[in-house]
């Protein structure tokens, strides 16, 4: 019987071969890439759960490649932490990718083979950049799922070759930052392991060096998980992305990158050394600004996938102002990391719906603005009630999600005595209601000349594009109604655990 231990190194390496299989079978036939794509994300779906179960069951999963003890040899390591964003990130490949049998069939009919291969190219890459606890192999899969990302924006040809060329640049620049940061820790340390690091760096935390390595990684992960100023790639890439890419850009590949914000910060220089400067409060800072500044930029916008990806420049402000919060919150619910790792899950939900019902209307229609939306919400019923359910999941109306997310960042504000960010995250509030409102207007509130003499026949999106719809609005209830009986939170509460958060912080 296999043992629990080697899937971590299992979801890596069969999502890796099923891409080469994906590109030779599309020789034979083309019908095929769907297929194993499909049921490698739903095998790597499933070896997550059980991943996550023996995590929080038994205890964090150590795996040595090729037999070789760290530092020597490249470590995966599994903990509560990495084993949730796992099963995140696998879920939504897998929506995506049941969204993208007739999405892709219709939009790139010609690019099917090279879609799906680079599709399992991305997924790998997450893939590996969650399970590493070597940071220089994070380095590498972070190449191999940027790279990936590059190619599926700029498979939709035209304009989408300049939201491409604009985020492989500016990624280009982040992964350098990033490998700078690894060579300087290197220089002083001898190792990569990120183990080994946290040991060795404590006595080093005055060295410059070591300062320095800290500053390249924070600004080349805050280009990657487009953290406002550093946010300028993101507009045109979700805008002009094939519809479950800009679902998997927002909903998960920012969120990768921010997951390795957070495992340097935790797992390689430690709270410690995070008490020792004010990195925290700048970062705050900057977060509210970003959610202010990026709602206003939402606004401004009459392309519908264009206001989303603003939107998603707010939503990061949200993830990084409850992750500057974290050290100084103790309560077991808002305290800690749990308002970042909630809104995390809770943005992949919503966002992910938003972007694959703005690919409904570009699939039926071609319709891309607000504005040609007139009446939609009669003709595609269920497709617009599932966007009304994660818009008002975004704007924060209980039972959602967004609200839980909200109203724990608010509490954690207050708990912090940072009464400012109440204000930013209500006036946020306010600001998603007037962008998202309008949306919800065309679609049910304005008529198409004739149309009350005209029988309005219902036109919905084929069912392996529609269940995924549904299935993540749905979610953005269910989930909210599971936060708040506070059922998820004991997964949440071993990683405060872990890294001496929450009402695990020392006094």
């Amino acid at each position: 019987m296999l043992s629990v231990e080697h899937l971590p190194v299992l979801i890596v390496v069969i999502s890796l071969l099923s891409a080469f299989t994906i590109f030779i079978a599309g020789w034979l036939n083309k019908r095929f890439c769907w297929f194993i794509s499909f049921a490698t994300i739903l095998v790597q779906l499933v070896m997550a759960v059980f991943i996550l179960h023996h995590v929080l069951t038994v205890g964090t999963i150590h795996y040595w490649l090729g037999g070789w003890s760290p530092p020597w040899g490249i470590e995966y390591v599994v903990d509560a932490l990495n084993a949730y964003v796992l099963v995140i990130l696998l879920f939504l490949a897998l929506i995506c990718v049941t969204y993208s049998k007739r999405s892709i069939a219709h939009e790139l009919p010609y690019k099917i083979v090279p879609f799906y291969t680079v599709y399992q190219l991305l997924v790998t890459g997450l893939c590996g950049v969650t399970v590493t606890g070597d940071i220089f192999n994070m380095y590498v899969f972070i190449e191999i799922f940027s790279l990936s990302a590059y190619a599926l924006i700029a498979s939709r040809g035209k304009i989408a070759l300049k939201a491409s060329f604009t985020y492989l640049v500016l990624g280009s620049i982040g992964a350098c930052f990033f490998l700078l940061g690894i060579g300087f820790l290197y220089s002083v340390t001898g190792t990569l392991n990120m183990h080994d690091l946290s040991l060795l760096l404590p006595p080093l935390y005055g060295n410059k060096i070591v300062l320095t390595a800290f500053g390249f990684f924070t600004v080349g992960l805050s280009i990657k998980m487009a953290l406002f100023p550093l946010h300028t790639w993101l507009p045109d890439a979700h805008s002009f992305a094939p519809s479950e890419i800009s679902a998997m850009l927002s909903g998960i590949i920012i969120e990768v990158s921010t997951y390795a914000f957070i495992r340097v910060c935790f797992s390689v220089y430690t709270l410690n050394f995070i008490k020792l400067l004010p990195i925290f409060d700048i970062l705050c800072w900057i977060a509210a600004l970003g959610i202010i500044i990026g709602s206003v930029l939402a606004i401004a916008q009459y392309n519908l996938k264009r206001m989303l990806a603003y939107s998603s420049v707010s939503q990061m402000g949200y993830i990084m102002l409850a992750v500057g919060l974290s050290t100084s919150t103790h309560h077991a619910l808002w305290g800690g990391l749990n308002p970042a790792l909630m809104h995390i899950l809770n943005h992949a939900l919503m966002k992910g719906c938003l972007f694959l019902v703005a690919g409904a209307f570009i699939y039926k229609a071609d319709l891309w603005n607000i504005t040609d939306f007139t009446g939609l919400g009669r003709k595609m019923p269920y497709t617009c009630a599932a966007f009304v359910l994660a818009a008002i999941s975004m704007i924060g109306v209980p039972p959602t999600v967004g609200f839980v997310s909200k109203l724990y960042i608010i509490l954690a504000s207050l708990e912090a005595g940072k009464f400012i960010f109440v204000a930013v995250m209500l006036l946020s509030s306010l600001l998603n209601l007037v962008y998202f409102w309008r949306v919800i207007e065309m679609l049910y509130m304005r008529r198409e000349e004739g149309e009350e003499h005209s029988s309005s026949s219902k036109n919905e999106i084929p069912l392996s594009m529609l269940i995924p719809v549904l299935t993540l609005a749905s979610l953005c209830i269910i989930v909210g109604v599971l936060w708040l009986t506070e059922i998820p939170i004991p997964i949440l509460d071993q990683v405060n655990a872990l890294f001496g958060l929450g009402r695990y912080a020392t006094p």
